[in-house]
């Protein structure tokens, strides 16, 4: 996590945690071996925290579900639900920790935690992102869960947070993107790469992604392996327009060269409305 990620996911459980610390004892035991008897919910609660505060996450959740179970519709116990999502995310039990945390939202969603419980969710599913090789449906799942943090409270920080994340989660897309396209590509399935190729230039949210100079050079090669040599040049203006000093650039203005064609200037291609039309306001 960043120092950011890091501020925000105990800003609140910290905060939730205010709600009357003590100094009280706890066992250094594993959490089946933790034992509780009927006692005050605030000692019960307090002890969670300080195992909390010491990163003891099993204890953590055997404090606070015992919160829960000896006191069940006390304010202590809605505030343990949450933390037991927090100490399940902090152990990485990411399961878990959207299930408490999802509990918390359908018992409680006008609470003022909600955001925090919203957060938890999206987080889970963030951290649990994988590279770009491999089946994104956890990717969804967070481009989902981050979205639904800024639609429902837009001005908070957490959909501060979010805004950042999705941007990451798109260029994690976009590159799934890519990776399909080069294969096709390399197994000279043209038309089916340049359908990925253009879907990174397409989608306007891959449009800010760090794949789009490699997309259009990309879409370069393939047009030129099928004849369609004026969307080849169109693709090399437009990369060219926008990416001038790119590496992808030089290596399509390579490209086009020892293939005979000749790269269309500028000023010739937004006469011809290249620019103007192609993949919306980005380009």
């Amino acid at each position: 996590m960043n120092s950011w990620q890091m501020h925000i996911a105990r800003a609140l459980a910290m905060a939730l945690l205010a709600g009357g610390l003590s100094a009280c004892g706890g066992g250094g035991r594993a959490r089946e071996d933790v034992q509780f008897n009927e006692e005050p919910v605030a000692r019960l609660y307090n002890r969670g925290a300080e195992f909390l505060d010491r990163r003891r996450w099993p204890e953590a959740l055997a404090a606070f579900e015992e919160v829960e179970r000896q006191h069940p519709y006390s304010s202590w116990a809605r505030r343990s639900m949450l933390m037991e999502a927090y100490a399940h995310y902090q152990a990485n039990q990411y399961d878990e920790a959207i299930e408490n945390a999802q509990r918390f939202i359908s018992l409680h969603p006008g609470n003022e935690n909600a955001p925090y419980a919203y957060y938890l969710v999206a987080m889970c599913h963030f951290e649990r992102i994988l590279d770009v090789g491999r089946d994104q449906g956890t990717t969804e799942r967070a481009l989902t869960a981050l979205n639904d943090i800024v639609r429902r409270y837009p001005e908070s920080d957490y959909a501060r947070d979010a805004r950042l994340k999705l941007d990451m989660v798109y260029d994690q897309l976009a590159g799934k993107e890519m990776t399909v396209g080069r294969f096709y590509l390399t197994r000279d399935q043209h038309l089916a790469a340049i359908n990925r190729f253009r879907a990174v230039l397409e989608n306007q949210n891959f449009q800010r992604t760090s794949h789009v100079p490699e997309a259009l050079h990309r879409l370069v090669e393939s047009y030129l392996s099928v004849g369609m040599t004026e969307e080849a040049q169109r693709m090399a203006a437009i990369l060219g327009h926008n990416f001038p000093g790119s590496a992808w650039y030089e290596r399509s203005y390579s490209l086009m060269t020892d293939s005979g064609v000749a790269p269309v200037a500028a000023e010739e291609a937004e006469r011809r409305g290249w620019f103007a039309r192609t993949f919306g306001a980005v380009f």
